[in-house]
């Protein structure tokens, strides 16, 4: 069972396949935790728990000066009880107080994974995929219940963890910090590893060694953002790509979130993370509830890329949903920065017709195709078609591209509005502002207050009405700038630091009504680029414009990073034009292609333009990309040389079956009187033998792995290989 409980000894084990993750009820009322890392058969109490009289450690059972709750490693510490590090939650009581003292009151385990109520969340398809496990703790005094949801995949060596809020008493309370998961570690010896970032440079990598004291990553800025994503993990500082032990944790939400690790005066390591407190409380009002988004939990004692792994296939089979989860993606062609707003009926049908005689299956119309929008100065919520531009309308343009045999998509951003907008005009007071506040905009717009429901039927109208007109397959949903003066003018006083939260369940209301409607449509999120990609919206659209940035070289960082977490078949990546329009860098079509093609290729340039030359290049790369796009969506991926450590990068790609494989070798700088390379594989079966297509060469997989395979000397900057291996 992946769950079993102990009553003589009071202990939970939980066990993933390769994972343990064992807890135990300290004095029969305090849940304390005992271990998480690689499976234990039977766990006997090896490291039990502890204790001695500590100074300025104070005794919550008044008769035992040797127990507090400050030196016990806790499941989810509360604050005002003498532990004095940093809580998992907060509460405030009608009288000011904020002092709970949480007891276990009981649990249950059960067969499945429920879903949470207005939250994206990992999924079971049967209820033999997972088990689940509750524990009610319970405050006396303010008859508050807190229940710690804990469900263990029986396939996928994760643990998903949430929190859910009751207030059974008569008088109100007010949630001021509301985590959805905390370990506590007896030892804090690790690294830290997040995935900083900015606009058009998201998801790096950092490692840097925990000290005493507390280091953190958030966003205050109504998104996941660029700027920090939801993932931090703890690391040994041996660790490596193949060996050594990890700790990941990746929230499931889009918004503002905190994610904190504080090392005490003992060197033990807290860790928790959840919405951020800042600027945030919930008023839990008698009979009420609140539900924390879900934390997913993975441990890996096989290093970075094993941790890697388990997240890639949880999220790509349990998290994304509908008809494309498990659809190999088309190859499109986007006009955005072949055109930018210029375009009209007869260019946009010319970059089709080119793109599908280059092999291409999909074509996307990006922004300015409604209200008038021939700059980013206006029209966003007017969402009818510009007849300047299109005047036979969106119906007849659909009709003309998908009679060239290809998908038509379209581009919205329906969470914005625009001052100079008919929508803004007949509603100022729809967007997120506070009262007598300047309204601050980005890129000349404002927010859409999505708290608010006849915003978001309004909205769902328009999109509605312009999806069901044409033959559309595919819409790239966009979100470009972060909340400011943030404030709902519904919402009474005492609501108000809600609105950002409120704000996220109400697109992920709206998302959900959208997706579900059209199950035929691929959607893509976008912030950006890359400033919302997060398991949060992946439960909705099972893909993400990667970044903003389509640079060849700066995507071997962005991709990279990204797949620390995120799955292959979520990263939209194209080939764009140079110089390149975000660093004005000049690089081959060849590396364009093959960074492109290591996700969901596509092409976002103007390939009317193109030389007979390039456009063989192009059709070449569509032809191989087809060939092999079901093992790089859908395969394991193994990350080989970093571009954060190295002036190369190389990654794998290996079928579930390990009977193909693609490897792709970046140079990014040429290096006169170099020394030869080589290259070492992973993933494939060691007593089989490969066959290295562009090589004419067979090699035994314990050849490829161990010795590994000299590569080409290339002579220049950006350069790279790409090889295709199968099984003999």
């Amino acid at each position: 069972m992946p769950i079993s409980y102990y009553s003589e000894s009071c202990i939970f084990h939980l066990q993933t396949e390769n994972s343990s993750y064992v807890l135990q009820l300290v004095k029969k009322k305090y849940l304390g935790h005992l271990y998480w890392g690689n499976k234990v058969n039977h766990y006997s109490g090896s490291n039990e728990l502890r204790f001695r009289d500590r100074s300025f450690s104070p005794n919550p059972d008044t008769p035992d000066p040797y127990f507090s709750l400050d030196t016990l490693p806790q499941e989810y510490p509360t604050f005002g009880n003498t532990d004095f590090r940093l809580p998992a939650f907060q509460v405030q009581h009608e009288n000011g107080s904020t002092v709970i003292d949480l007891q276990y009151e009981s649990h249950q385990i059960f067969q499945g994974k429920r879903g949470l109520e207005g939250l994206p969340a990992t999924y079971v398809e049967s209820e033999k995929e997972a088990e689940t496990l509750e524990i009610t703790l319970y405050d006396k005094v303010s008859t508050l219940r807190v229940i710690l949801v804990y469900s263990v995949f029986n396939e996928y060596d994760a643990i998903a963890r949430s929190v859910r809020f009751e207030n059974e008493g008569a008088k109100s309370l007010s949630l001021l910090k509301a985590s959805s998961a905390n370990v506590d570690f007896r030892d804090g010896d690790f690294q830290l590893i997040t995935l900083p970032g900015a606009w058009a440079r998201e998801r790096d990598i950092q490692k840097v060694d925990l000290h005493r004291g507390v280091q953190s990553i958030e966003s205050r800025r109504g998104t996941s953002s660029h700027q920090q994503n939801p993932f931090m993990a703890l690391a040994r500082k041996d660790v490596t790509e193949t060996n050594g032990e990890v700790y990941g944790l990746n929230l499931v939400y889009s918004g503002n979130f905190q994610g904190s690790v504080e090392v005490d005066q003992f060197n033990y390591a807290r860790i928790n993370i959840g919405i951020n407190p800042f600027d945030f409380s919930w008023l839990l009002e008698a009979g009420e509830s609140f539900q924390t988004p879900e934390v997913v939990m993975v441990y890996s004692g096989e290093g970075l890329g094993k941790m890697s792994r388990i997240f890639h296939d949880l999220y790509r089979e349990r998290l994304c949903r509908g008809e494309f989860r498990d659809k190999v993606r088309p190859v499109l062609i986007n006009n955005w920065e072949a055109t930018y707003f210029d375009f009209n009926e007869e260019k946009i049908k010319d970059i089709a017709s080119v793109g599908k005689e280059l092999g291409m299956e999909l074509f996307v119309l990006d922004d300015g195709w409604f209200g008038k929008r021939n700059s980013d100065k206006g029209s966003l919520g007017d969402w009818f078609v510009d007849k300047n531009k299109l005047p036979k309308g969106i119906e007849h343009l659909g009709k003309e591209v998908t009679e060239l045999d290809m998908e038509f998509g379209l581009w919205f951003e329906p969470e914005m509005i625009s001052k100079n907008s008919d929508l803004y005009r007949e509603h100022p007071d729809w967007c997120i502002h506070v009262p007598d506040r300047y309204r601050s905009e980005g890129r000349n717009q404002l927010i859409l207050d999505l708290t608010r429901k006849e915003v978001r039927d309004e909205i769902a109208s328009r999109l509605i009405s312009i999806l069901e007109s044409a033959p559309i397959t595919y819409v790239k949903w966009d979100m470009n700038r972060h909340m400011t003066e943030t404030g709902s003018a519904t919402l009474p006083k005492e609501r108000q630091r809600e609105t950002a939260h409120r704000y996220m369940l109400g697109v992920y209301e709206l998302m959900e009504k959208i997706t579900k409607k059209f199950p035929h449509i691929l959607f893509e999120s976008c912030s950006g680029g890359g400033g919302r990609f997060d398991p949060g919206i992946l439960y909705y659209m099972p893909q993400t414009w990667t970044s903003d940035n389509t640079d060849a070289i700066s995507r071997l960082r962005i991709q990279y990073g990204t797949s620390l977490v995120y799955p292959m078949s979520a990263m939209g990546s194209h080939v764009s034009d140079v110089p390149n329009h975000q660093v004005q860098r000049m690089t081959s079509l060849d590396i364009r292609g093959h960074v492109a093609m290591s996700g969901n290729l596509g092409y976002e340039l103007d390939v009317t333009k193109f030389s007979a030359e390039d456009k063989f290049v192009i059709s070449d790369q569509v032809k191989q990309y087809k060939k092999i796009r079901e093992v790089i969506q859908f395969g394991d991926f193994h990350r080989l040389l970093s571009p954060f450590e190295n002036d190369d990068t190389a990654w794998m790609y290996v079928s579930k079956d390990r009977s193909e494989a693609v490897v792709a070798y970046f140079q990014m700088f040429g290096e006169a009187n170099a020394a030869y390379k080589k290259i070492r594989f992973r993933g494939l079966n060691k007593n089989e033998l490969y066959k290295i297509t562009e090589l004419n060469k067979h090699y035994y997989g314990d050849e490829l792995m161990n010795i590994g395979v000299n590569l080409p000397f290339l002579e220049g900057d950006f350069q790279s290989v790409m090889w295709t291996i199968k099984q003999v």
